[in-house]
């Protein structure tokens, strides 16, 4: 009995010890295995970023590449080149910014209007029947030129008067001179010679007025077919701009059968607002422009009214212009530009060297490649310069007259690189 709960006790240890180095053996195989799996790890992590690494430099590269031919196409945006050839044909001028006296301008409205110191209505200055009308609307007239003839009873009364004392003048000189005759012969009394001379006298100044009656209406002292036929005439040289006369019209002294304006000269009307009245002085140069159409003329204020309308609250003042083309005819509208006072700047460019591209102001600089469109901020201008603030630098070649053909050629090149 003893010797089989010896033999158990043997047998239990036996087992105890197999278990003990199964369970050392296990926990050295999985041990091994977790620091096998990180250094695993380690090396692929490694792996991807040296991966990485070689495909960020080749990206890099590529957007190196890639900036730098933007960079290059930037720089050509812009520049239009031409060859001396071409920009002689397109007639571009190049000159240099440069210091410049630019008047300082102020823009009022206006509106082209008749000369009034020439321009008349004509009235016939007799009352009558118009016969013939030898004029229509529009229709250039010269001084002398008959407009229309009338019947008129007035003027041949006045003939008639006319021819009366011419009458009577003649008998009074027959009269004189008889009587003149018989005093020197002593056969008739001084009295009677002295009689004759004053009648004579009357005579005469009888005959003086009854012309200047016929003189004062523009009548002559016989009509072309009759006592009563009166002719009217134009007073100067000038335009038929309005016509009343219809044949066979009875008309009074003061009708107005026609508005005779010479256009040759026009007055150009302003309308200046009480607080500008300090620059608008009689002799200021303008500049006046229409609004219609590409036309412009240079003046200088004649005359300044001394009152405000009562309604505007606005001075007229007027500017004379000339008129050898007629091309400014009353009733156009204008701006006029009027120089206030002048101002030197340190960089200027002529006004058609200024362009708008794509909203921007520039001017077209010459460069070695040919003119390259740079942007400016602009800021005093005239008629003839525009200040350049900045943008362009003093002694910089630009292209200035026909700088529009350089406009449209870019314009043209960026169409095509749209597309």
């Amino acid at each position: 009995m003893q010797g089989k709960k010896k033999l158990l006790t043997v047998g239990a240890a036996v087992a105890l010890c197999v278990g003990v180095g199964v369970g050392i053996a296990v926990a050295t195989q999985g041990k091994s295995a977790t620091d096998t799996a990180p250094s695993a790890k380690v090396q692929g992590d490694e792996d991807h970023a040296d991966h990485g690494k070689e495909g960020g430099n080749e990206a890099g590269k590529e957007g190196a590449e890639a900036t730098a031919h933007g960079n290059a196409k930037d720089d050509d945006e812009g520049t239009v080149s031409l060859t001396d050839a071409q920009r002689t044909a397109a007639g571009i001028d190049i000159k240099t910014a440069g210091t410049a006296r630019i008047a300082e301008q102020m823009e009022l409205p206006g509106e082209i209007r008749f000369n009034e110191d020439r321009t008349g209505h004509i009235v016939p200055r007799v009352s009558g029947i118009v016969e013939r009308v030898n004029v229509v609307l529009g229709q250039q007239v010269k001084r002398g030129d008959v407009l229309a003839v009338l019947s008129s009873t007035q003027v041949s009364e006045q003939r008639a008067e006319l021819l009366t004392a011419q009458e009577r003048r003649a008998a009074a000189a027959t009269t004189l001179a008889r009587e003149k005759l018989l005093w020197e012969e002593k056969i008739s009394a001084e009295q009677d010679y002295l009689q004759a001379q004053q009648a004579l006298r009357e005579a005469d100044i009888t005959l003086r007025n009854a012309r200047h009656k016929l003189d004062a209406v523009g009548a002559g002292a016989q009509g072309a077919s009759g006592l009563s036929r009166f002719e009217l005439r134009a007073p100067f040289d000038g335009t038929i701009v309005a016509k009343h006369a219809a044949l066979g019209e009875a008309v009074t002294e003061a009708t107005n059968l026609f508005t005779l304006s010479d256009l040759a000269t026009v007055w150009t009307e302003i309308a200046v607002p009480a607080q500008s009245l300090g620059a608008v002085r009689v002799g200021t140069p303008v500049l006046v422009r229409a609004t219609a159409f590409e036309s412009q003329a240079k003046g200088s204020i004649a005359n300044v009214d001394s009152l405000l309308g009562e309604q505007t609250r606005t001075a007229k003042a007027r500017v004379v212009l000339d008129n050898p083309e007629r091309t400014w005819r009353p009733g156009v509208f204008v701006n006029v530009v009027i120089g206030t006072r002048e101002a030197q700047v340190p960089v200027a460019v002529t006004a058609d060297a200024i362009q708008n591209v794509e909203g921007r102001t520039v001017v077209f600089v010459k460069t070695d490649e040919g003119f390259k469109a740079t942007p400016v901020e602009t800021g005093r201008k005239d008629a003839e310069f525009v200040e350049i603030v900045s943008g362009l630098q003093a002694d910089t070649p630009y292209a200035a007259a026909n700088s529009f053909v350089l406009k449209a050629e870019l314009g043209k090149s960026t169409a095509e690189h749209g597309h």
